[in-house]
């Protein structure tokens, strides 16, 4: 569960916020009410960083990875020919 907390009330309940993100809660923090940046446990920050480094474009292949045995599902995912986009079908 994540909540929102200003960035004023963080620097007044830093600790507070700390053993949230050790219980496994996310806390957004925001300034002026829009999000600037979150404060998330640390199990999750692998997950995050891999994410972002595989992009949009790699799609599954990049985020595969990180188990025994997953070399071979990035590989093969790599070599399969992507396909177009559907084309949608016309009803008339």
């Amino acid at each position: 569960m994540s909540r929102r907390i200003s960035a004023a009330q963080v620097k007044a309940r830093f600790a507070d916020c700390l053993r949230s993100a050790e219980r496994g809660d996310s806390v957004l923090i925001t300034r002026h009410g829009k999000p600037v940046a979150a404060l998330v446990p640390a199990s999750e920050l692998e997950q995050l960083e891999r994410l972002r480094a595989a992009g949009p474009e790699k799609g599954l292949a990049g985020i595969a990875g990180g188990w025994k045995g997953s070399e071979e599902l990035v590989r093969a995912m790599g070599s399969l020919k992507r396909t177009g986009p559907r084309r949608t079908a016309r009803l008339d």
